[in-house]
């Protein structure tokens, strides 16, 4: 969980088809949607864990498929579109929040870290989706929010029931405020969705002997645990086994560099959430007691029997949310023992410049190499604005899209696509009476905030909501634009031409040619970034154009694939190539 970007105008998105020609290759065989039953979860490419080489599929149940009909997406829903992603070419599915929540932000203000919430379905309804999803060959991915409950959790109501010093405050992060009365917020920490992350207790006051202010890092409604009480550990660890038991192969980890404070909790001074490269700086970023808990994790996940009883040491994944951009500081989360994944914000954050990217895929390389982990590679997520607009909306940003897609799924390592790019949506513009992102009346209307990459997805029809579901537009969770018909998965289908096409011949080639796992990676092309290269394996290289002019292909290279149709054997600008290089 983030802060929202800067909110596309409306104007930017895109409003026409996305179309991607494969140059030489047969994207579009329109494969059937229904994948068989039954497919084993394939191991690593080179015999480790699945996890290394894997693409994860972000699903927001809330704006996946509604199975019920009342117009808000839920666990029966995803499990009947399960096959989608199997038939799409993904490893596993990361499940953002399903729980109970107030839903003061998007259902990451959590009243119950071990049950569904009732509009989602049931235990009975998780259970079956699990099952529906490793019978497709599908790992599960459970989203894991550790740093704070919501205000609604009875932990918390424990503890504003209860008076300063006692236990159930313990369990949280409550102080005295500065100054005459304790009226002044006890440091200058900010919230990462505005204004100070300092909430007084209701109904204390001055004179009281209890007036108190408790931390929240993002909304007044997240208070934020106080991971130093051993109470709160131990309840984790419970939570983590609980899921496990009901089929969980994995966890992401939401701000996993937040849930340590600094002793003393020192003001931040400045640069909090408008300087993110110096997010490692800040004394509720990234302190060292994390990584003894993760390594704490790593063991539980290695020792919970399995499905057969025995342990399963390696299979289960760890993912965080790591908000960092040293790269040398955020390898450490996957050093041996502790993540299998990190999320690379640097990447996601990256424009659209060769210079940029190349830069990034260099250091995160390194980072990773030098501690025997795998690079991770996320172009977009529920928390940020689509690639398709962030690249310039309309046909350039959706180009750039198709060409940042194969750029991404070539890179070795790891890669998340969340829901939607694989359709190439567009952030979609969600009116202000319907907004719910915490950030618009937070930035007092100022930021858009995240709604426009949460908008169901249009899975047939020619009208919304798309067959998303059978309520009307406007009684959905957010109502889908009335121009998405072209974008929907069942007009994709069978084109060869579309950005499904794209990714399901992208991910089969993916899996048929493995990185290489000795020797590093060798970024080709100049410094000043017109153009990039490198060589995933023997048998496919990338090839990347940044620079005004179409390039010139080595006639004995062979075209796997193209995020655009090549002109001879020329590489048009914005445009990625997957070539089999010829003999020299």
């Amino acid at each position: 969980m983030r802060a929202a970007h800067p909110a596309t105008r409306p104007g930017d998105e895109s409003r026409d088809r996305a179309y991607a020609a494969p140059g030489g290759h047969p994207a579009g065989d329109a494969e059937a949607e229904t994948a068989p039953a039954g497919t084993a979860p394939r191991s690593g490419a080179d015999g480790g864990p699945w996890w290394r080489d894997a693409v994860c599929y972000e699903l927001y149940p809330r704006s996946f498929a509604d199975g019920d009909g009342d117009g808000t997406g839920d666990l029966r829903g995803a499990t009947a579109r399960l096959d989608h992603l199997a038939a799409l070419g993904v490893d596993a599915v990361w499940i953002t929040p399903f729980y109970p929540s107030p839903l003061a932000d998007g259902g990451y203000d959590i009243s119950d870290h071990t049950a569904v919430a009732p509009e989602l379905g049931t235990l009975d309804d998780w259970d079956a989706l699990t099952a529906r999803a490793h019978a497709l060959g599908l790992r599960v991915l459970v989203d894991l929010v550790p740093n704070h409950t919501s205000a609604a959790h009875p932990w918390f109501r424990e503890a504003l029931a209860a008076p300063a010093g006692d236990e159930a405050r313990d369990r949280y992060v409550f102080r005295d405020g500065r100054g005459p009365g304790g009226l002044t917020p006890p440091n200058d920490w900010l919230s990462a969705f505005g204004g100070p992350a300092w909430t007084r207790v209701p109904g204390d006051g001055p004179g009281t002997g209890d007036a108190q202010w408790y931390l929240h890092l993002h909304t007044p409604h997240q208070p934020d645990l106080n991971w130093r009480n051993p109470a709160v550990a131990a309840e984790f660890e419970r939570i983590i086994r609980f899921w496990l038991d009901h089929g969980a192969d994995g966890f992401r980890v939401d701000v996993a560099h937040t849930l340590f404070k600094a002793h003393g909790l020192p003001d931040a001074g400045h640069g909090q959430h408008t300087e993110p490269h110096r997010n490692h700086l800040m004394p509720y970023h990234d302190q060292e007691e994390l990584h003894p808990l993760y390594r704490r994790w790593r063991a539980v996940l290695d020792s919970h029997p399995g499905a057969d009883g025995t342990a399963a040491v390696g299979e289960r994944l760890l993912v965080g949310e790591v908000i960092l951009f040293d790269q040398r500081r955020l390898a450490r989360y996957v050093r041996p023992g502790e993540m299998g994944h990190v999320l690379n914000f640097a990447w996601t954050d990256a424009p659209w410049e060769g210079r940029a990217l190349r830069a990034v895929i260099g250091d995160t390389v390194a980072a990773t190499d030098a501690v025997g982990a795998p690079a991770t590679w996320t172009l977009s997520s529920h928390d940020t604005p689509r690639p398709v607009s962030r690249f310039g909306g309309g046909e350039r940003g959706a180009r750039r899209a198709r060409a940042a897609a194969l750029l991404t799924l070539a890179l070795p390592g790891a890669a998340y696509v969340y829901q939607g790019e694989e359709l190439g949506l567009p952030q979609a513009h969600v009116a202000e009476d319907r907004r719910r992102d915490p950030v618009w009346e937070l930035s007092g209307h100022t930021d858009q905030g995240r709604d426009g990459c949460r908008v169901p997805l249009p899975w047939q029809g020619r009208t919304s909501p798309y067959g998303f579901s059978e309520a009307p537009p406007e009684d959905c969770w957010f109502p889908p634009p009335d121009d998405w018909a072209p974008l929907t998965v069942d007009a994709q289908h069978r084109d060869p031409g579309s950005v499904l096409s794209l990714y399901r011949a992208a991910l089969r080639l993916r899996r048929a040619h493995p990185p290489r796992r000795t020797g590093g990676l060798r970024l080709l092309g100049p410094e000043s970034g017109e153009w990039l290269g490198f060589d995933r394996g023997p048998g496919l290289r990338c090839l990347v154009n940044f620079g005004p002019a179409a390039l010139p292909l080595d006639p004995a290279d062979e075209v796997l694939l193209s995020s655009e149709p090549l002109p001879g054997h020329l590489l048009p600008p914005d445009t990625t190539v997957w070539l089999r290089p010829g003999p020299r």
